[in-house]
């Protein structure tokens, strides 16, 4: 029997801010089929809400729409569909905004962050599995990067869930499936980090305060933290002991000079996580000879970087991307939920606060005025 969901629905991109008045988002009553072949119903507990959400709102990722929104969630199992017998109602877990089919080429390699079929299925806005299973009325909706958690339920493909350990709190196992995954395993999987070596951290959102924590977990000296905002400054300091992370103002004209006298001369890291061309063209310039540049950010796609082939070439220097962290989801969660019980990764320093899905709007807007890290929607 289908299933009833009230959902964060965005039918129009582009629209004026404040969000608090334009409201893009209408909280509509919608129809879940139930789970198919090989997915499954869960209950929302709580969702994160993450600049990739903010940037279909604003028109700087195109979706198709109309499109009910949301990727960075925890729940419960509800049902389950034919052919899913590793997971049982009532199981914690935790969505992956990118599910992998185990058998295309990157799959195969151990790389199901670039699952081709996940991706393709994504950019149409379908399940894994192929259909759309939220409707509004005879209208049916596309599906946010296989999730759409803005909502009370969700039907997703069994390969978009993780199981996490049940005594984990919802709203701070929500962060694991973006925010953590992309700005922990940026270090830890892309980077190959390893304890000694200089870590900067452009832009300190969700994501690059995750950086910031999995390069400290990691043992890099120094950490540096880059951003416009005094605020999240402070934030990043206080996740380190006194002293453990240094931080820049990226408004300070001489903010490149600043970071390459603390990393004596250039870092071997640097982690762009603003989604600006304009930081990936700082965190570049504040790379060393022989360094690493790490972008996990999504600019427009019509962005683009122009980068100095002599310096690339002559220097040696590396320029990657990071997509969902480099991160085998099933092995990364699981390792990642430790190092926090364990006080080594203090994700629960990310949550900036709780909100009802009815006040979706607004809390865009604190998003997007750099007000908040994580806010995270409790159902």
């Amino acid at each position: 029997m289908p299933t009833t969901t009230r959902a964060a629905v965005l039918r129009h991109r582009g629209a004026a801010r404040p969000y608090a008045d334009s409201r893009p988002l209408s909280i509509e009553t919608l129809t879940l089929d139930d789970p198919g072949p090989g997915e499954v119903l869960v209950a929302i507990k709580a969702a994160g809400l993450c600049h990739s959400d903010l940037s279909v709102i604003n028109g700087d990722r195109p979706r198709p729409l109309p499109m009910a929104l949301g990727h960075e969630a925890a729940g419960v199992v509800e049902a389950l569909g034919p052919g899913v017998t590793d997971l049982q109602i009532g199981d914690h877990v935790v969505m992956v905004f990118m599910p992998s089919c185990g058998h295309c080429s990157p799959c195969a390699e151990g790389r199901p962050a670039l699952c081709e079929p996940g991706a393709a299925a994504n950019g149409r806005g379908e399940l894994l599995t192929g259909r759309r299973a939220l409707h509004a009325g005879t209208e049916t909706l596309n599906h946010h990067l296989g999730c759409s958690a803005f909502a009370e339920h969700a039907v997703v493909s069994r390969r978009s869930l993780v199981r996490i350990d049940p005594d984990l709190p919802f709203e701070h196992a929500a962060l694991f499936g973006c925010a953590v995954l992309t700005g922990v395993g940026a270090v830890v999987n892309t980077a190959g980090l390893r304890a000694g070596q200089s870590a900067v951290v452009v832009g300190l959102g969700g994501v690059g305060l995750a950086s910031v924590l999995g390069a400290l977990a990691s043992g890099a000296s120094p950490v540096v933290a880059v951003d416009l905002s005094e605020d999240k400054l402070a934030l990043a300091r206080s996740l380190g002991p006194e002293g453990g992370v240094q931080t820049v103002n990226a408004a300070d004209a001489d903010a490149v000079d600043q970071v390459r006298a603390l990393t004596n001369g250039g870092a071997d890291f640097v982690f762009e996580m603003a989604g600006s061309v304009r930081a990936l063209d700082s965190a570049w310039r504040m790379t060393r000879r022989g360094g690493t540049t790490v972008t996990a950010g999504l600019p427009p796609p019509e962005a683009a970087l122009a980068v100095n082939v002599v310096s690339l070439v002559g220097e040696e220097r590396t320029l990657k991307g990071s997509y969902i962290g480099t991160c085998v989801p099933v092995r990364d969660i699981p390792r990642y939920v430790a190092l926090f019980r364990q006080g080594r990764l203090p994700v629960d320093r990310l949550l900036s606060g709780t909100l009802a899905l009815d006040d979706i709007n607004a809390a865009f807007d604190a998003l997007a005025d750099g007000q908040a890290v994580r806010q995270v929607i409790q159902f």
